[in-house]
């Protein structure tokens, strides 16, 4: 590719499905990502951050997001209730998190999305499904994690979202919902 092309390449798309809380859900998570802050340092996740991500799809043309935008209608959609009542502590890359047992209806949200992803031909991340949100980054080891109260999260969509690389980290722009 010449320079000229370069140029004029659009910039590829930071993209990924996620489940996005409400309000009220993301301020009891902020709450204890702060308390542990508190306890062990680190940069906790700004509540208009807080996410669970379903697969994450890395660098998209542009071209192709309304590909993704309908394959997200075809998914068929699911309302459940998603209990937060893990917490856990990840030393390889000092991470926080608080997850949830595995649910039936998630795991068929996330295979059915990953298959229609794969038969599209959309690269994402493929590691095994891990329910959870990040909400502590660079913690210290070693702490104790604060109590939690399981956190009762009504599922009724989920969402295509933008990672936009800012100074202070990720701004995400939610670019699609469907539930």
């Amino acid at each position: 590719m010449s320079a000229p092309e370069r140029a004029q390449a659009p910039t590829p798309l930071r993209l990924f499905f996620a489940l996005w809380p409400g309000d009220a859900i993301r301020v009891a998570l902020a709450d204890w990502g702060r308390r542990v802050q508190q306890a062990a340092g680190g940069r906790a996740t700004r509540s208009d951050a807080i996410h669970l991500t379903l697969a994450f799809l890395g660098a998209t043309e542009p071209a192709r997001l309304p590909e993704l935008e309908a394959l997200g209608r075809r998914i068929r959609p699911r309302r459940f209730e998603l209990v937060l009542d893990e917490a856990g502590f990840w030393k390889h890359n000092r991470l926080a998190w608080i997850g949830a047992r595995r649910s039936p209806e998630l795991d068929e949200l996330v295979a059915e999305l990953r298959a229609a992803l794969a038969a599209a031909e959309f690269p994402f991340d493929p590691k095994p499904f891990v329910p959870h949100l990040t909400l502590v980054r660079k913690a210290r080891p070693g702490m104790d994690l604060p109590a939690l109260e399981p956190v009762h999260w009504p599922v009724r969509d989920f969402v295509l979202v933008r990672s936009l690389l800012q100074a202070r980290g990720s701004e995400y722009v939610i670019q699609g919902r469907w539930g």
